[in-house]
Formats: C-alpha cells, sequence, structure tokens
C-alpha cells in the first residue's frame, strides 16, 4: 500500500496540482485548504508526509506543524510564496525537513517527498529492531547516547525525541566524534544533495538539536560551532 501525503494549501489550483501529481504515483492524498481541517484529519488519520502551505486563510502553516510536532515524527515539508531565510529557519526550527519556495515544479516536489518518505522508512525500520538483538552502533559522550540501531538518544537517562533529520545530524556529528565537519560536508552527508553557499537547513536543525538539548546558546556542551570551520562533538 502506497503512502498517505497531507496536502494543505490555500491556492486550490497548487495543491489540486500537487494531488494530480501524487495520485498519479500512486500516493493517497488527503488535500484541504484551511488549516482547521488539516488539523481534524491530522488527528483522525495515518499521515506519512504532510506538506504545508505557510500562509493559510485561518492557521498558518507553522502552527500546524508545531501541532503535527506534539505527537509525530513524519516528515513535514513547508511550502512558501516568500524567500526570506527567516522564514526558512522558523519553519526547519519548529521540526519541519524541507522548504520550497513557489513558484516549483511538481516533479522536484515529489521528488523530495520520495527522498524524505524513504529517510523516514529507514529510520522506523530500524526503530523495530527486536529488543533482544545485541547493540553495537552506539555512542555515549558525556551522558549523551545514541544507538543507532534503536534509533534512540537518551540524555542522562532521559530519552530525548529526535525527527529522522535531527538523529542523522547528531549520528554524523557523533561517528566523526573530535573531527569539525563543515556545513557542506554535513548536509551532503544527510540530506543526499548538493550544499548551497546560501543554505541555512543545517544551522536551523542544530540550533533545535541544542534546544532539545537543553544547550545554553554560548558555551554548549556537546554541539559546538568552531567560527567559519563547522561543528564537532568532542
Amino acid at each position: 500500500m502506497k503512502e498517505t501525503i497531507l496536502v494543505v494549501d490555500d491556492e486550490k489550483e497548487i495543491a489540486d496540482l500537487l494531488e494530480i501529481y501524487l495520485k498519479n504515483d500512486g500516493y493517497q492524498v488527503y488535500k484541504f485548504y484551511n488549516g482547521a481541517d488539516a488539523i481534524q484529519c491530522i488527528e483522525t488519520q495515518k499521515i506519512d508526509l504532510a506538506i504545508l502551505d505557510v500562509m493559510l486563510p485561518d492557521i498558518d502553516g507553522f502552527r500546524i506543524c508545531q501541532r503535527i510536532r506534539e505527537q509525530f515524527f513524519y516528515p513535514i515539508i513547508m511550502l512558501t510564496a516568500k524567500i526570506e531565510d527567516v522564514d526558512k529557519i522558523m519553519g526547519l526550527t519548529i521540526g519541519a525537513d524541507d522548504y520550497i519556495t513557489k513558484p516549483f515544479n511538481p516533479l522536484e516536489v515529489v521528488a523530495r517527498i520520495k527522498t524524505q518518505l524513504r529517510r523516514y522508512m529507514q529510520y522506523n525500520q530500524a526503530a523495530h529492531i527486536p529488543s533482544d538483538k545485541p547493540l553495537t552502533a552506539e555512542h555515549d559522550i558525556s551522558g549523551l547516547i545514541v544507538n543507532k540501531e534503536m534509533h534512540k538518544c537518551t540524555l542522562y537517562g532521559k530519552e530525548i525525541c529526535l525527527t529522522p533529520i535531527e538523529f542523522s545530524i547528531l549520528w554524523y556529528l557523533c561517528e566523526n566524534c573530535g573531527k569539525v565537519i563543515s556545513s557542506e560536508e554535513l548536509f551532503e552527508a544527510v540530506w543526499g544533495e548538493k550544499y548551497l553557499d546560501s543554505n541555512n537547513t543545517v544551522m536551523a536543525h542544530i540550533a533545535r538539536l541544542r534546544e532539545k538539548l537543553h544547550e545554553p546558546a554560548r558555551k554548549p556542551k556537546f554541539i559546538k560551532t568552531v567560527w567559519g570551520v563547522g561543528y564537532t562533538i568532542e
């Protein structure tokens, strides 16, 4: 059975176009033109990925994204007519996984959906490994324990809920403990796409990770910034 995609956009032509492309690719689609109906769907239906327009007539896409992240970890792609970095950073910081600016090529959106779903499904498969399987892939850094096989992160014994992207970033840094990893390397390793100089995606996700780890912005204990170079865990 193909995955279920939630599409929320008050521009009927865009929502309808995405629905056509997604259904042609075999996906089941829930389509809404406002936030209230979308939230009702989120709470009553199984969703595998959400596409949210930022500007909606009642509830903006950022608030819907926050609502989803209170309960679910499936991928979220934000759509917007804005190009300001602050909007992109805000979306990524509150839990979005990708950001697409209008106008866009529907085929590119479908390709990004496939990428996000593939990563999410791999995350879920790893998360359901039988508990009696020996744990071999784990990092313990001063009380921060990251286990790849279980896709589980704990801080001083308390589990930290991470999205698949956040977990992948943290794992990559742990795998390269003591090394300084550039934003370019981190982006290409985690997202599997070419890094652009103006890309603030990594910075936004690092900020979100630090928030979840209760890291002080000026003196983080775990994820440290080496200015002009990149990030490191040591």
